[in-house]
């Protein structure tokens, strides 16, 4: 029965984390491939200074960036944890992270064709913008968000690195970038935007979502 535990906890403290690992680096290609191919679709509606911060080459340089940010700080935090306690967080980290790395995939692919690079300093639209209120938009106006900021605390969990201390606490910013994106969206969409905010909350979603499919 020992030696039973022990492989579950070897499991847990070595799969788990290569389980993120894997996870996290795919979706992040999958978000970095499909911020370059939307560069090359018409733009729409756009709002403070996306010509200028939103361009492929600038994109390009900051995703650089950030991965050699968190190349360099990928670092242990100084923590002593007893086993049973690393364990635990482990695993939490692990429920936490994984389901919203899912959730953030299902996000992206819903909107398909509507995705595009936006920031705090300007947003983006693509021309012929769809208002998507299905799928995971349903339930919340910004799953992706949510979704990047718990996938962020997931990992602080699951790997005690100041990098994902940096980035748990940076990810907080896209609360910003969300108010951003609604001031473009209420521009395009005008009243459908409206009844579409009135219901669907925002970052934290009710028992009941809408169901129904608008678009222009």
């Amino acid at each position: 029965m020992r030696n039973i535990l022990t492989l579950f906890e070897k499991a847990i403290e070595i799969g788990l984390p290569w389980l993120g690992a894997v996870s996290g680096l795919g979706t992040l290609a999958y978000a970095i491939t499909s911020m370059l191919l939307a560069q090359r679709r018409p733009t729409g509606q756009q709002i403070g200074a996306a010509r200028k911060v939103l361009r492929t080459p600038y994109l390009v340089i900051a995703t650089i960036l950030f991965i050699a940010l968190a190349y360099w700080l990928w670092k242990p935090l100084p923590l002593h944890l007893s086993g049973m306690v690393q364990i635990f967080l482990t695993l939490l980290g692990a429920i936490i992270m994984l389901p919203n790395l899912a959730l953030y995939v299902w996000g992206l692919r819903t909107l398909g064709s509507n995705f595009n690079a936006s920031s705090g300093f300007g947003v983006r639209l693509v021309q012929a913008h769809q208002l998507i209120t299905y799928g995971p938009f349903a339930y919340l106006r910004h799953p992706m968000y949510l979704a990047v900021i718990l996938a962020c605390w997931g990992g602080l969990l699951l790997y005690h690195t100041w990098a994902m201390l940096l980035f748990a606490v940076m990810m907080f910013g896209l609360l910003y970038r969300g108010h951003r994106e609604e001031e473009a969206l209420a521009q395009a969409f005008e009243s459908e935007w409206e009844l579409y905010k009135q219901a669907v909350p925002g970052w934290f979603p009710r028992l009941k979502g809408v169901s129904r499919r608008d678009s222009h």
